[in-house]
């Protein structure tokens, strides 16, 4: 059976993304169980081996014309995106972000061609993006438009087997209430059903999570539980979808970790993220659902905070160059 044939970009080549790369590709087992081809600058890649510690060799090629699954060494796409002198660790930067808006250009370019299945990405800093004339909320907004998705997405994280989805997202909280309806709710619960089946669960067992404290303790909390979230999945439970709820907070997740349910749909963004990187910050995966290929990325961000004490500490001496 061929390998998955998987791109790799650095993401933000001042933050912690290229490290990752070299860590990962150090994993015993990464290169028998798919081919990877890198995507970007050699010299953001060696920045992430230098601050790693951890080595690996890079075949330099140009993948939309050469057999790079058959090289011995990682493949590498170089590109030449930025200047090494413009990468500043731990800092928000234009050219920063825009080397790695190209980097993930050209990876989803490649993934249209047949040239790659799926892609990993190192995470990107959404100031920076901004500064590089972003024009979207998120990566997967942009990556939709980029792949000509119209369709429903949304971002799902997974961890040990649990999944998460969400009926809304990166937005202000002051508007999360606004926008849940039983169309969003539906539209989020069958998306994490379905990317499920698809990865070899027959039936996923899924709760959805209340909106309001004490799931609205009926109606003196909020009446979004009443109103919304309870018709929704009584209609969902009839059409033969293994889901209940809406659960008070953190009820859906004592269920999760017993491993009662496969998925929790929350409402908003930080209900599931703080759950997930509680049980462990470093291991998290975001998939992003309702693409025509599979995207993952890391659940967190790019530590421009853990970076900049580590500048801090090597200024001052107390780290070694």
């Amino acid at each position: 059976m061929a390998k998955p044939k998987i791109g790799i970009v650095p993401g933000d080549p001042g933050g912690i993304g290229p490290e990752l790369v070299a860590k990962l590709l150090n994993d015993d087992g990464v290169a028998e169980v798919a081919d990877i081809l890198l995507i970007g600058d050699r010299a953001v890649f060696e920045a992430g081996q230098s601050v790693a510690g951890q080595i690996f060799a890079m075949t330099p090629l140009d993948a939309t014309k050469d057999d790079w699954t058959g090289v011995d060494q990682f493949a590498l796409h170089e590109m030449h995106t930025i200047d090494p002198a413009d990468i500043r660790v731990a800092e928000v930067t234009e050219a920063g972000e825009t080397s790695a808006l190209k980097s993930l250009d050209a990876a989803l370019e490649f993934t249209q061609a047949g040239i790659v299945d799926g892609l990993i990405y190192a995470p990107f800093n959404k100031s920076a993006l901004h500064l590089a004339g972003f024009g979207h909320d998120d990566e997967l907004h942009y990556l939709a438009e980029k792949l000509g998705v119209s369709g429903y997405i949304s971002e799902l994280n997974t961890l040990d087997g649990m999944w998460t989805s969400r009926v809304t997202s990166q937005i202000p909280l002051r508007d999360v209430a606004d926008i849940i309806s039983e169309d969003h709710v539906h539209q989020a619960v069958y998306l994490i059903d379905r990317v499920l089946c698809r990865s070899g669960i027959s039936r996923p067992r899924i709760s959805v999570a209340a909106l309001n404290p004490h799931a609205g303790n009926n109606g003196n909390f909020g009446s979004e539980e009443i109103d919304i979230l309870k018709p929704t999945v009584q209609k969902l439970a009839d059409r033969q979808m293994a889901v209940d709820g809406p659960w008070p907070s953190g009820t859906d997740f004592v269920k999760a970790v017993a491993k009662e349910i496969e998925a929790v749909v929350t409402m908003y963004h930080d209900r599931g993220q703080i759950a997930l990187k509680l049980l462990s910050f470093d291991r998290g995966v975001t998939v992003q659902g309702g693409l025509p290929i599979p995207v993952t990325t890391a659940a967190h961000g790019t530590a421009f905070d853990i970076l900049c004490d580590m500048v801090v500490n090597w200024e001052q001496g107390e780290v070694a160059a």
